[in-house]
């Protein structure tokens, strides 16, 4: 199939991608814009992983106020340049990671950073439902190791649905940014604000 240059302008506005990259993606998927989609977040999951281990202490300071300011949130993304930080692109991105702590209130970035007797209380809870409801060990244990997945995507910002695209999850964002960028992009802290209660994460 002939790869038009409409094509490539049309998948290089939806996913920011270079136009060279853009090309060969669509060439690989024979000009299945979907198909190419997915091979161009495969490949800037690659770039991401490759950078991951890079230090990146510029980015942005971002904040969101909602509910008539009642409910806040401020967030450092941090990636390894300050040309990347100053772009629109980028200060977005830490737009939306800081609304969707606004209205998801997850407890930490990393599923590293979730303590382990928080984890270690989940999962005993689990298990002990699973077997009131007269499931055998074996089976309850694999009920309680579901439920903790389930749990993680609510408590973890990198794990969320995207508000914007449920479809999409916060990690998706930092990868796909990654990628285009060929930085390492990361969520240094956040800190949640909600109106009279104490201690909001």
């Amino acid at each position: 199939m002939e790869i038009t240059v409409e094509m490539v302008k049309s998948l290089r506005d939806v996913t920011g991608a270079g136009m060279m990259e853009c090309k060969k993606a669509l060439q690989e998927s024979n000009g299945d814009i979907e198909q190419a989609k997915k091979i161009l977040r495969a490949r800037g999951a690659q770039v991401a992983e490759k950078r991951s281990g890079r230090e990146a202490k510029q980015g942005v300071v971002e904040s969101y106020i909602h509910a008539g300011g009642r409910i806040g949130a401020m967030v450092e993304v941090n990636c390894e340049t300050d040309f990347v930080a100053r772009t629109e692109e980028f200060k977005q991105l830490a737009r939306d990671i800081a609304m969707q702590i606004a209205a998801m209130s997850p407890l930490v970035a990393s599923r590293e950073e979730v303590p382990s007797e928080l984890i270690q209380k989940e999962l005993n809870e689990y298990r002990e439902q699973a077997v009131s409801e007269g499931k055998s060990q074996d089976v309850a244990e694999k009920i309680a190791s579901g439920r903790l997945e389930k749990y993680y995507q609510e408590v973890v910002l990198l794990e969320q649905a995207f508000i914007k695209d449920p479809q999409r999850m916060v990690k998706d964002l930092i990868t796909d940014m990654s990628g285009k960028t060929g930085e390492n992009v990361s969520i240094r802290r956040f800190q949640r604000f909600e109106l009279g209660v104490d201690g909001s994460k």
